[in-house]
């Protein structure tokens, strides 16, 4: 055989990439594709800020590549059907790629295997490529997952991670084999104005000026919601620039306090691809049905509509929520504040608020985004799932001088703590001057509401 097909989806990197690494072994020479498959659309899934950063990522791919000698071939349409077409081109008789999480990412993988085997062509799955540990590795007594987190990460940390693999230094492509054009962040309308530049080399650039600067305080600051000591490298884990092998590899190469902790958020994120693998409809459904009877109606759309944009009248809240709107990104505890607003203040169906996220979010990654939606909303995996979080309590806590919402909401930017977190302490006429709205509702009236919806009173 002289020529193999490597199908990135969810892997847009060199580094640490075994599918690449099969295929250079079994062939002299490679095909590095990538399918722009329309179901990926109107599966939902695609959205202004990712696709500027999938632009990225290409163009990035497409020049470590040629770097090499090689190229990345584009193609639009049916990935089964695309993939077929390629490798008919090229005579190539094997397709490696990565294994997926999602029912989506399944299902594609189930359809290219019966269009490659009836074209008399193979398809290799390879696991452990988008997470750490492979979903379903490891699961408890009588069980295909773990429900919960604390368990799962001492059984996710007693097995020790493969090796990350070297960027190969050569690829050898074959000629003739048609690609369109990679695509452009330019072409891309709607993109939010403070969007990260993406692609493997700013995601590794991150990642070693990260490692060397900030790890050491993850523990103690990464909940700082001015302070930003997040790695912010979530976008780049979900396109694949940056292997999540890697990354926990060389964080316990560093070692200490700081890097582990760091290291348990990555596995919380292998946590969530092993209940969605194992639970796919948790993506839309509850993974543990409280019987919610969330609010419908005018007032209901209406709060949702403020929580949207930033309007609700509680800073913190709105301060997420703009710099979502700006960035296309937000701190993770802003994003917990965030949610638990409007599941459990506003009590707006969760799905409402992970559709929002997913439009706008460039990690919107299904397994995180969904499960963690549901864990705030108490449907998920939380051990205690009527937990609310106050949005004072938490931004005295995580941004005590005010310096997050300072600058994300400037109609409040000159008051001090604690007026910034609490601006309807102004008087009425104070309040009007600046056009920031009054609390929603009040806290006591929703966490009353929500009580009475989960039957705790």
């Amino acid at each position: 055989m002289n020529v193999s097909v490597v199908l990135f989806t969810s892997d847009l990197r060199l580094h640490d990439h075994r599918p690449l690494r099969a295929a250079l072994e079994s062939a002299p020479q490679v095909v590095p594709l990538f399918v722009r498959d329309p179901a990926v659309d109107r599966a939902g899934f695609a959205a202004p800020n990712r696709l500027a950063f999938l632009a990225d990522c290409l163009a990035d791919l497409d020049a470590g590549l040629r770097d090499r000698g090689g190229r990345l071939v584009v193609r639009h349409g049916d990935t089964a059907a695309e993939v077929c077409a390629v490798a008919r081109e090229a005579d190539a008789d094997e397709v490696h790629t990565a294994a997926g999480c999602s029912g989506f990412a399944r299902g594609r993988e189930q359809r290219l295997r019966r269009a490659l085997e009836s074209d008399g062509r193979r398809l290799y799955v390879h696991d452990g490529v988008v997470t750490v540990l492979p979903a379903g590795e490891v699961t408890p007594g009588g069980s295909d997952h773990f429900a919960l987190f604390t368990p799962y990460y001492r059984r996710w940390s007693a097995e020790p991670p493969r090796s990350p693999v070297a960027a190969p230094r050569a690829v050898p492509v074959p000629h003739g084999v048609r690609s369109d054009e990679v695509p452009a962040r330019d072409a891309v309308e709607g993109v939010s104005d403070g969007l990260a530049v993406g692609g493997e080399s700013e995601g590794r650039r991150r990642l070693g000026a990260w490692m060397s600067r900030h790890v050491d305080a993850y523990e103690d600051r990464h909940d700082d919601l001015a302070g930003d000591l997040t790695s912010r490298l979530s976008p780049y884990l979900h396109f694949g620039a940056v292997s999540a092998t890697e990354l926990v590899h060389r964080a316990r190469t560093r070692g200490g306090p700081g890097a582990e902790a760091f290291v348990r958020q990555v596995c919380w994120r292998d946590f969530h691809h092993q209940v969605l693998n194992a639970r796919p409809r948790s993506a839309t459904r509850d993974y543990r049905p409280r019987h919610d009877r969330w609010r419908h109606g005018q007032r209901a759309e209406a709060d949702l509509r403020a929580w949207k944009e930033g309007r609700t009248g509680y800073p913190v809240v709105d301060a997420a929520m703009r710099q979502l709107a700006h960035e296309g990104w937000m701190h993770n505890r802003a994003r917990l504040v965030a949610a638990s607003f409007l599941t459990k203040t506003l009590y707006l169906d969760w799905r409402t608020g992970a559709r929002h996220f997913l439009d706008l979010l460039v990690d919107g990654d299904v397994a995180d985004n969904q499960l963690n939606w549901q864990w705030v909303a108490g449907t998920g995996t939380d051990s205690r799932p009527n937990r609310v979080l106050n949005p004072v309590l938490q931004a005295k806590k995580y941004d005590p001088v005010g310096a997050y919402v300072r600058r994300w909401v400037p109609e409040l930017a000159d008051l001090e703590p604690p007026l910034i977190h609490e601006p309807w302490k102004l008087t009425a006429a104070e309040r009007a001057s600046r056009g920031y709205p009054d609390p929603t509702v009040a806290l006591a009236d929703g966490l009353a509401r929500f009580r009475r919806a989960r039957g705790l009173d």
